[in-house]
């Protein structure tokens, strides 16, 4: 019998991609970050107001962010996790990555996949913590989305805005807990349909596939049954969202307005819920574009609203590019010249640094 031919499947050439996505930058920057920067400008003057003081405490708002994000994947990767000296490189290289390509998060959770395999991570606890990881901060978010506006509401008003992020949350939800239910228990019926699924893509090893479904039921039953661990993920996960909208808060205090921190959570999560949608990295131009009328519509003044969101984008967004990419060369550069640690024998973890 003649052997069927495969179907190709289409895919954009590389050039064109790099060509899409520099234009989409450049259209984010020409009608949403460069007028921002020009009305900055304007305001130039408030710089000399600014309480040096409170900008430090705001830098220190986005460590914490980041440590709390280090527990949060040290949480999840339990009991195979690196140091934490480890997780916090690769999760700034990550966060690198993320930052510089449209859709970035695919891209930097491969980079986390395959570095923490080198760091001794058990693939199956590696996918497992990784999806959890980047799934659940989200859920955590909408969380904290939806306990502010339901505050804010009766006090504010309604925003259609507030309706279409708070239905992109209910959609996240349902996916989420509903591929766990569907994995812990339907895992039978899961697995027919992986494998069936697995028998149509030639790269694939069916069997592997239904091994590797089996072992993340297995994580997520333990994760499940375990609610400390259960316990201390969310708590991270909350911690790193709150760190980072505290970050933002203190910047519109150091320019000189205070805003409820009500009003400050509807913002910043209304911003970060629409940046989930891959269109730029991290949602650049997104989130400056929704959170200055968001923050002016709630009372704080046009011009510290975009000093306040540009000084915190800066440390939010743009500072951990290089300092990312630096993350990732050390971690390179102790690959190259052997001194990556290795898993100790029979437990699959890499001791500490």
């Amino acid at each position: 019998m003649p052997e069927p031919v495969k179907k190709k499947r289409f895919a954009l050439p590389r050039e064109v991609r790099i060509i899409l996505s520099v234009g989409v930058l450049v259209f984010v920057f020409e009608y949403l970050v460069l007028p921002q920067f020009s009305s900055a400008r304007r305001s130039l003057h408030l710089l000399a107001t600014v309480n040096p003081v409170l900008v430090t405490l705001a830098v220190l708002m986005e460590m914490s962010a980041i440590y709390a994000y280090v527990e949060l994947t040290k949480s999840v990767l339990y009991p195979y996790a690196p140091s934490r000296y480890n997780l916090l490189r690769v999760n700034l290289a990550g966060l690198a990555i993320s930052h510089v390509v449209p859709g970035g998060t695919a891209p930097a959770g491969a980079l986390s996949y395959r570095i923490f395999n080198e760091l001794g991570v058990p693939k199956d606890t590696n996918a497992f913590g990784l999806a959890v990881q980047g799934a659940g901060s989200a859920v955590v978010l909408n969380m904290i989305f939806w306990f502010a506006l339901v505050i804010s509401i009766p006090l504010r008003g309604f925003n259609p805005a507030y309706g279409f992020a708070a239905l992109a949350g209910i959609f996240l939800m349902a996916a989420f807990f509903g591929t766990i239910l569907l994995i812990t228990r339907g895992q039978r019926q899961a697995a027919n349909w992986l494998r069936w699924l697995a028998r149509r893509i030639p790269v694939l090893d069916p069997e592997k596939v239904t091994r590797l479904l089996a072992k993340v039921a297995e994580r997520i039953t333990m994760l499940v049954n375990n609610r400390r661990t259960l316990w201390t993920a969310f708590m991270w996960a909350s911690l790193n969202w709150l760190f980072d909208a505290a970050c933002l808060w203190v910047f519109i205090w150091s320019f000189g307005h205070v805003i409820s921190p009500i009003d400050l959570l509807v913002a910043y999560g209304l911003a970060n819920i629409l940046a989930a949608i891959p269109i730029t990295p991290a949602g650049l131009g997104i989130i400056e574009g929704v959170l200055i009328p968001t923050l002016y519509g709630f009372g704080v003044p046009h011009a510290q609203a975009i000093l306040a969101v540009l000084a915190y984008r800066l440390v939010n967004f743009w500072i951990p590019i290089p300092v990312g990419g630096l993350s990732y060369a050390t971690l390179m550069w102790r690959k190259e010249n052997g001194l990556a640690p290795k898993p100790e024998p029979g437990t699959g973890a890499a001791p500490a640094v």
